[in-house]
């Protein structure tokens, strides 16, 4: 466990992140500016101050209906090559100043052609503004695609996703409802993808239980899991402390598969209480793979600082830690061996190498 830690020194140490929508991380005067450019006339106010306040209503858990609406808005103003590629700069420009050295950013390119824009464009659209917002920055960011698991169209999103393959896309995924739409409804999609020797990752156990893993891994072929929380309802403990892994959790922990979990952002959902109760740290106590991601920066009113603020103040982990749960989300990256390995030792340890020296005189 580490001495305390200010913000500062957290956004200086290098991070890895896995898990962050890229319709869940949008400036709000940003919002505001292309809605006015678009005629986008339907967002709930035009003041900047306002508009934040009325995106990060559903952080505190109280309403997940709440949370879930001001992707309508985003979403809204993100169907023209100009914004998207706004957007996804200004992505890359954030993580960047907050210290995020590597990210894989998800989106759905369905929920971006409104406008006529094809999804191919979509994804050129990205890829041109993740390379504006990366340039001159330490950072590498790289797409994930996901198709919507409640719609029809997951093998043409994993056919998009393998034609970018070379160009930025490194991945492909799922997102939506859990309950009702399993992932083994699009069973052809994730055949599609290990044929082609591409990756996938899967939203699985945020909403919905073990059933919901369970496909995604022993049908789907996961090689990650997005959340996966519910893999605790797997173990149980004895009078005396001691954690007894079901087949399911024990699975997952042997196979080293990757938990992109999402602490503040379970908390707005409604899928956990607090980040203290968080299974996060039961978890890394038992030494599964465990990584920290933010999911939906500007719904959540978060950042990877402050994801790692949080789980600093909830559970005393410090520099060591946030080393340890970098390395495991570099060592889960889908970009080629070489590529995480070169992160990992010209950048994530030496960094750390610095902050905890300074940490220790």
């Amino acid at each position: 466990m580490g001495a305390d830690l200010d913000l500062e020194t957290i956004r200086q140490a290098p991070k890895a992140l896995l898990h962050d929508h890229l319709d869940g991380g949008l400036r709000p005067a940003t919002v505001i500016e292309l809605a006015a450019e678009q005629g986008y006339a339907v967002l709930p106010t035009t003041d900047v101050d306002e508009l934040t306040a009325w995106f990060t209503r559903g952080a505190g858990g109280t309403s997940l209906e709440e949370y879930l609406e001001a992707f309508v808005h985003t979403v809204g103003v993100m169907q023209t090559r100009d914004g998207i590629e706004r957007v996804a700069a200004e992505c890359a420009e954030d993580l960047a100043a907050d210290g995020v050295v590597y990210a894989e950013i998800r989106y759905a390119p369905e929920q971006h052609v409104e406008a006529g824009l094809t999804m191919d464009e979509v994804v050129e659209a990205v890829t041109a503004g993740f390379a504006a917002g990366s340039k001159g920055r330490n950072i590498t960011v790289r797409s994930l695609l996901s198709a919507m698991r409640q719609q029809a169209g997951s093998t043409q999103i994993a056919e998009l996703a393998v034609r970018h393959r070379d160009r930025g896309v490194v991945g492909f995924d799922i997102a939506g409802p859990e309950k009702g739409f399993p992932p083994t409804r699009h069973l052809d999609a994730f055949e599609y993808v290990q044929r082609e020797n591409f990756h996938m990752t899967i939203h699985a156990g945020e909403a919905f239980g073990l059933p919901s893993i369970w496909e995604a891994i022993q049908f789907c072929g996961a090689e990650r899991l997005g959340h996966g929380v519910r893999i605790v309802d797997d173990i149980v403990y004895d009078p005396d402390g001691e954690a007894h892994l079901g087949r399911l959790a024990a699975f997952v922990r042997d196979r080293r598969i990757p938990l992109e979990m999402c602490p503040t952002s379970n908390v707005g959902t409604g899928a956990v209480k607090s980040i203290a109760e968080h299974p996060i740290k039961a978890l890394h106590d038992l030494r599964f793979r465990v990584t920290v991601n933010t999911d939906n920066r500007l719904m959540s009113d978060i950042s990877m600082s402050g994801e790692f603020a949080g789980v600093h103040k909830a559970f005393g982990w410090g520099l060591a830690e946030m080393r340890w749960l970098t390395i495991n989300a570099l060592k889960s990256a889908f970009i080629p061996f070489d590529e995480r390995l070169a992160i990992i030792d010209d950048i994530v340890k030496p960094g750390y190498h610095d902050l905890l020296a300074v940490a220790a005189a």
